[in-house]
This record gives structure tokens, C-alpha cells and sequence, in this order.
């Protein structure tokens, strides 16, 4: 017999917690993030536009979604000022240019270095609001592997197959940073961490390549961050993924674009441990459908999962010119809260 649903309402960190044990909810916890280019490289900037979003749309968790090119500018990474349609910005140019850059590659110190400590001092200075409330705060992390894509651009195949004894090495360097970072965060008040892996997907690269210098780092990570965090998403970026590799990393919530890619919402459900987030199509839905479309694509995602086990979401960071009715329609089909900010049009 299943357990009954709650007689009262829960408070937003009693909900994800009991979405990540497949238990019943009061309602479908949901959470939706974008970036913010016209102030994310200011730590105070980025703070209060992630508040005020949330202000709006009431998740029942916050990703702070910094600029793309943090975690790599101290190791010498430009990032190019033109922003893509998903609010990210690339890199105008990579640190590593050749196979001997790969040695310039050294573990940082979060608390000094560009980049990581902006982004302590946005953990602090939302740590201090009162609008966080209830929710849990996620700050991003990449993947070591994901963070040597960003340093090296195209090359990083050819290096893995030519030169893997001085990727091996910079690998080392950057695990030790992301996991120096992640424990900075944690004992700065951030409840777990958001944590993309972005060359899991036989688009990027070959499996045998990320089952030998991917996985290995993400186990490092996670398994580190495991005891200290109640909340670890696994993000599973692009088309083509390696899912039954990343459903068997240790986490707490499995985040992909399922409406574009395999696994379906269900299948995925079925091979993680833990809960599955998404069910919304940031591009076609989101961005260009209807707002009845969103609303439909919500209950799609609760029927698929009988609402257990579910944060409904995009499968990746809403793209910049996201309509708000669209985004309101999805969240008010779940029941979720959402309230009127003066002069904001998201």
C-alpha cells in the first residue's frame, strides 16, 4: 500500500528531500534557472538577479548559474563578450593552444583565485537574504573533464589520444580545485552543488574516453561532497548520452534534456537511484510554444512518473528571451507560487 500524501504543506527543503526518496509530496516540487550576462560577472549583481528571479517563480531549489567562463579565467581562458541564445558566453581564447599548455595547469586556491572566489562571495552575500526562505541553494560546478574541454577547446580529443600522460596530469590539478571549491561552498551554507558533465555524450567524445579520464574525476567529486551535501545534481549535458554510466554516479537527482534525447523521463526514472528532473523543453516549449503547451508538458511529466521521484524542470538553463507566460503556465499547473515583481519582465 502507498504511503498517503501529506495532510500539510511542506516546506520547499521537505519536498525535494522527499521527491529524492520517492516519497509522496503535497505537490510536484519544480525549480527553473537561466543566466544573467548583463551582471553575472559581478558577485553582488549575480546574487540579487538570481533572488529576484526567484522571487518570481518560487523553486523549490536555486541553481546559481554564473558566467560560463568562471572556472577557467584563472588559468588564463578569454571569454569572448558576444552571448549565445542560452545566455552563455564561449571562450575567445583557450588557455591550452598546444600539448606543453597542459602543464600550466595547477590546483587553485578557491578563496583567491579569479573566478572561484567571486563566486563564494555569491554564496555569502545570498546566504544573508531573507528571500532564499526555505529553499536549498546550488551553486554550479563542472566536471574535471568538462573544465579541460573549456581550457583546450577542439583539441582536447586529440590530446586524450596523443598526449594523455599531460591531460592525466592537469586533470589531477583541476579535480583538486573543483573539489577545494565545493567544500568551500559547503561550509559557506550552500545545501549540495549542481554538477554538469558535459563530455558524457558520444557527440563529444567516444566512451572508452570518458570512461577513462570522465568518470574516474566525477566518482572523486561526488564521493567527496557525498556526506556534506543533501541535494547533488548530476546534470547530463547534450544529445547522445552515456546515461547508464552517469546513473551509476553517486547523486541525489539526474537533470537532462529528456524531451529532446533518451532517455524518456520514465526510462530514466527506472535507472537512477534517486529523483529525475525535467520534463520541460527550454527551447520549443518554453521559449517558442504556448503557454497551454507548457502547462500540458508539466502534466506530462507528473503522468509519467505518477508525480514520485520528480522535480519537474528544463533539461538545461532557460534560454534569455524565455517568455514569462510560458514559464508562469508550467509552474501553475504544479500549483507553484508565483509572485508579481514591479518593473521586472522576465
Amino acid at each position: 500500500m502507498s504511503p498517503s500524501p501529506p495532510t500539510r504543506p511542506m516546506s520547499r527543503r521537505e519536498r525535494i528531500l522527499a521527491a529524492l526518496g520517492r516519497q509522496p509530496v503535497d505537490r510536484v516540487p519544480y525549480a527553473v534557472w537561466r543566466h544573467f550576462p548583463t551582471v553575472d560577472h559581478s558577485p553582488a549583481g549575480l546574487a540579487q538577479a538570481t533572488l529576484r528571479f526567484q522571487e518570481r517563480y518560487g523553486s523549490d531549489f536555486i541553481k546559481i548559474t554564473p558566467a560560463s567562463g568562471w572556472a577557467v579565467s584563472a588559468w588564463g581562458c578569454e571569454e569572448n563578450d558576444k552571448v549565445q541564445p542560452d545566455g552563455h558566453r564561449g571562450c575567445l581564447r583557450c588557455a591550452v593552444e598546444g600539448p606543453g599548455d597542459w602543464r600550466k595547469i595547477r590546483r587553485l586556491d578557491p578563496g583567491g583565485a579569479e573566478g572561484y572566489a567571486s563566486q563564494l562571495e555569491t554564496i555569502i552575500r545570498m546566504g544573508f537574504d531573507r528571500r532564499v526562505g526555505d529553499a536549498p541553494v546550488l551553486p554550479t560546478l563542472f566536471s574535471p573533464l568538462s573544465l579541460a574541454r573549456k581550457l583546450s577547446g577542439a583539441r582536447l580529443a586529440t590530446d586524450l589520444r596523443e598526449h594523455p600522460d599531460l591531460v592525466v596530469a592537469a586533470l589531477e590539478e583541476i579535480t583538486e580545485t573543483v573539489v577545494r571549491f565545493a567544500e568551500r561552498a559547503l561550509q559557506e551554507g550552500v545545501s549540495g552543488i549542481f554538477y554538469s558533465i558535459q563530455t558524457a555524450s558520444r557527440d563529444v567524445l567516444p566512451e572508452e574516453d570518458y570512461a577513462r579520464f570522465g568518470e574516474p574525476y566525477d566518482r572523486r567529486v561526488l564521493e567527496t561532497v557525498g556526506g556534506k551535501s543533501i541535494l547533488t545534481i548530476v546534470h547530463c549535458h547534450g544529445a547522445s548520452l552515456m546515461f547508464d554510466r552517469l546513473a551509476g554516479l553517486p547523486g541525489h537527482a539526474w537533470n537532462w534534456e529528456d524531451r529532446t534525447t533518451a532517455p524518456s523521463l520514465a526510462e530514466g526514472k527506472a535507472k537512477v537511484k534517486g529523483a529525475v528532473i525535467g520534463g520541460l523543453d527550454q527551447w520549443r516549449t518554453l521559449r517558442d510554444g504556448t503557454a497551454a503547451c507548457a502547462a500540458a508538458e508539466a502534466g506530462d511529466a507528473v503522468a509519467q512518473t505518477e508525480g514520485i521521484g520528480l522535480i519537474v524542470g528544463p533539461g538545461c538553463v532557460l534560454p534569455a528571451n524565455t517568455p514569462d507566460a510560458t514559464v508562469a503556465a508550467a509552474i501553475g499547473a504544479l500549483g507553484g507560487s508565483l509572485k508579481k515583481i514591479p518593473g521586472v519582465a522576465w
